[in-house]
């Protein structure tokens, strides 16, 4: 519980107001602050090369070039995101510090490889009208940003979130005066300019990893050792991340939704916009999420397995666990209740915000289902936290399993029904795994006591 945890218990305690202003708001920029930064730095290189990059529509190629290589790094490196860093938190239990520097070597270096030749054969077979420079930047950008996502899920198992905001803050505002030097060079400029932030981005993370690891070895490949694999963590991460773009694709490549940008690359201008104002709706669900997680529910787990560990009385134990379900069922309920108010809003300012980025109000009703689908996604990312916590990896692994094919198959019938219905496939399919993982934490809370002592 080393770093947030710590930080957010201390300005509660204060119990004020204030103080709880302040937590709030420092768990909302820790949990959103990478991922909006990021969005607001690309945006910010279209906005402000719009004067100098002829003609505009480089820009848009440029955009959608990033969304690609974000969206396929993420399910690229999904596999080995949170098997990594469950291996490395069981070398920390274990007192093995010294096995967690060469392993994350060895996990960057078959992402490199994979990343690398994966992404050869898709630029030389995919693009053959670009330039070798464009092709060559898009190369080197989809190695960065595999590697990047490694750094990043590992450096937030190890608590290090501060750190993130920091390294993404200075690596994107790089990012954005890179490509604002080059836009002078059109499209490959911008590509330039991305590509060399992120490389600041990923070597700030490999030197805040150096500073706190150390090991005997370079390189060691214990994490994909029989004995330290798990399959369903790598099955998991891979199945979430095709889970939540699944849908994005399927409207680019619609024929009636999508339309080709460059080479291969398809964007829906009908329902990217709408998704992107609704993720933006999603913070203060994600700072009440890292809070709950991270101070009342982190307290009372530990607590109660402590006094099983401990032999403490029956008594003891169900005290803890019943302490425990209090705190898990109050801090999804307030997840609930925050989310549906940041939604309201977004509902009441929806037309407004239109109207000010001169889109066309006819997107209204997709942007008020996507925004309930984005707080459906926090409470289901808050459920299935907790389903990690109580180590039950094959109830995820079914719950992101069905959230797929749920997704595939609600998507394609909304596109076959038309523009009245789009949306609606990612929200209903988010909306019953939501509640069937709700109805199975409830069945799993009441037998926790007899299946934890039957795991020993």
């Amino acid at each position: 519980m080393a770093g947030i945890g710590f930080e957010l218990r201390k300005m509660l305690k204060r119990d004020s107001l204030l103080g709880l202003m302040r937590a709030y708001t420092y768990a909302g920029i820790i949990s959103s602050g990478p991922w909006i930064l990021s969005i607001v730095g690309i945006l910010l290189i279209g906005i402000l090369s719009l004067p100098f990059v002829i003609p505009g529509s480089l820009i848009t190629q440029f955009q959608v070039s990033v969304t690609y290589l974000i969206a396929v790094s993420l399910i690229l490196t999904g596999p080995l995101q949170l098997a990594f860093t469950r291996f490395t938190s069981d070398r920390l239990f274990e007192k093995r510090d010294d096995l967690i520097l060469p392993n994350y070597h060895a996990v960057s270096l078959v992402m490199t490889l994979v990343a690398g030749g994966l992404g050869l054969l898709v630029i030389v077979f995919a693009f053959p009208q670009q330039s070798a420079i464009y092709r060559l930047l898009m190369l080197a950008g989809f190695v960065v940003m595999a590697n990047i996502w490694i750094a990043v899920i590992f450096l937030s198992g190890m608590k290090q979130y501060k750190a993130i905001v920091w390294i993404f803050l200075v690596g994107y505002t790089l990012t954005v005066l890179l490509a604002l030097l080059f836009n002078r060079f059109g499209l490959e400029g911008l590509l330039l300019g991305f590509v060399t932030g992120q490389l600041f981005l990923l070597i700030g993370m490999a030197a805040l990893i150096y500073r706190n690891f150390s090991g005997r070895r370079f390189l060691s490949f214990e994490v994909f050792d029989k004995r330290f694999a798990y399959p369903s963590l790598m099955l998991i991460g891979l199945l979430y991340n095709l889970g939540i773009w699944l849908d994005k694709f399927m409207f680019w490549y619609a024929p009636g939704t999508g339309q080709q940008v460059i080479g291969p690359l398809h964007a829906s201008v009908i329902y990217d916009i709408p998704v992107f104002l609704a993720y933006l709706g999603i913070i203060p669900g994600m700072a009440v999420f890292l809070v709950r997680i991270e101070t009342d529910f982190v307290e009372y787990y530990d607590a109660f397995y402590d006094a099983v560990r401990g032999g403490a009385s029956l008594e003891h134990i169900e005290d803890m666990r019943n302490t425990m379900v209090q705190t898990i069922r109050a801090g999804l309920y307030e997840i609930v209740k925050i989310q549906a108010m940041a939604a309201l809003v977004l509902f009441a300012v929806g037309a407004a915000v239109l109207r000010a980025l001169q889109i066309s109000e006819l997107y209204l009703p997709l942007l008020y289902v996507d925004t309930i689908a984005a707080s459906l996604q926090v409470v289901f990312l808050g459920v299935v936290n907790i389903f990690f916590y109580l180590d039950r990896r094959r109830v995820v692994l079914a719950l992101t399993a069905a959230f797929v094919v749920l997704n595939g198959v609600l998507t394609w019938i909304t596109l076959q029904l038309g523009p009245a219905w789009y949306g609606y496939g990612f929200a209903v399919s988010l909306l019953l795994v939501v509640m069937a993982s709700l109805v199975i934490l409830d069945r799993k809370l009441d037998r926790l006591e007899y299946e934890t002592f039957m795991l020993q």
